[in-house]
């Protein structure tokens, strides 16, 4: 289902919700981010393989472009996930903005799964910021113990996403910390967009993009960059069946509140927001779901075949192509978004156990 002109959507918001600063979401906004965060972070190697293209062929796809399948390694990125890319974006235009005293007096908040958690946490604690994070009880026990590594007090409670948002107002309320957003942010989301740049500086020649959506801040940010500098990118992004807050929202035209419920965690947000529901809408060229067990066969294969430790939302994507589910043609460049690689390693038995078959393996 392509989304560009379809479903009439919310406009995009024109200001900084957390400083009251105009603010345009585009190119300039990305490159801005960049300059922000220079020398902090890594650019993520584009690794590819030439056996899982194979693969992906004799499952009935197409012959891809040099015989491979390229992949943006963001589960190599600092604090082992992309999320650092937007959040030091967000932490450190909050300390021009405010000043660093004042951002260690207060102190910020955010709540997450896991990953934007231990992002934001290692963002503030590289200015001296005290950080608290709000995540579920059934968290990746990995992620928890990240934050706390990183220096964050950590809230665990009961329920999904949802109800961690619930529990953070709360906090934020009692101990006056600023609210810093996991994914509906515009600075969050203008950092993320450096994943794009770096794709096309890597492989200029790319085709198709292909990534995870959570709260669609990740992808929607690569997004604004590849289509600013190639317009006729294609560009896709996959969900979980039981976790689709982005699609839906996309297809009602307005934020669809849900309850996400899938082994992919980091793509468990409960709804798609403000900034990134007119992105998706207008940027991505299609939405796909996937069952949980064939996220865990692109997990599996990854593992066995790739050689590469991801978790299961930073295998969706890899799922996605390698079950059929993203239109494809012979000759096109892939690159798919490896988007984070904080697995629970207590589970991995279980997760092999569960994956399934890929096609052609």
């Amino acid at each position: 289902m392509l989304y560009r002109g379809g479903m009439p959507t919310p406009p995009l918001p024109t200001t900084d919700p957390m400083t009251g600063a105009p603010f345009t979401m585009n190119l300039e906004a990305v490159k801005a981010a960049m300059e922000r965060t220079a020398g902090k972070l890594h650019m993520t190697p584009l690794l590819s393989s030439i056996g899982a293209a194979d693969t992906f062929h004799l499952g009935g796809g197409p012959i891809l472009g040099d015989g491979r399948i390229r992949f943006k390694s963001e589960h190599l990125q600092r604090t082992g996930s992309y999320k650092v890319r937007g959040m030091l974006n967000r932490v450190k235009s909050l300390v021009d903005h405010f000043g660093v005293e004042e951002m260690r007096r207060r102190g910020i908040i955010t709540y997450s799964a896991g990953n934007a958690a231990a992002a934001y946490a290692w963002a503030g604690r590289s200015y001296g910021i005290p950080v608290h994070v709000v995540m579920p009880v059934s968290a990746v026990p990995e992620k928890i113990a990240a934050c706390k590594g990183y220096d964050a007090t950590v809230h665990l409670n009961e329920g999904h996403m949802g109800n961690s948002g619930v529990l953070k107002d709360q906090l934020v309320a009692e101990l006056n910390l600023i609210d810093v957003h996991p994914f509906d942010d515009p600075m969050v989301i203008a950092g993320h967009g450096s994943i794009g740049i770096e794709i096309l500086e890597q492989l200029p020649e790319t085709d198709v993009v292909i990534g995870g959506l959570g709260g669609g801040g990740m992808l929607c940010g690569t997004a604004v960059a590849l289509r600013a500098l190639k317009p006729g990118i294609r560009i896709y992004g996959v969900e979980p069946e039981a976790s689709s807050a982005v699609k839906q929202a996309v297809d009602a035209g307005s934020i669809v509140n849900i309850n996400p419920n899938s082994v992919a965690d980091g793509l468990g947000a409960p709804y798609a927001g403000s900034w990134t529901l007119p992105l998706a809408a207008t940027l991505l060229d299609g939405i796909v779901t996937l069952p949980d067990a064939e996220i865990l066969g692109g997990l599996r294969f990854a593992m066995e075949r790739v050689k590469q430790v991801i978790e299961p939302a930073g295998a969706a994507a890899f799922a996605a192509l390698l079950f059929g589910r993203i239109p494809v043609i012979r000759g096109d460049r892939v690159v798919v978004i490896l988007s984070g690689g904080n697995l629970n390693l207590s589970r991995i038995p279980e997760f092999l156990a569960s994956a399934a078959p890929i096609p052609g393996a």
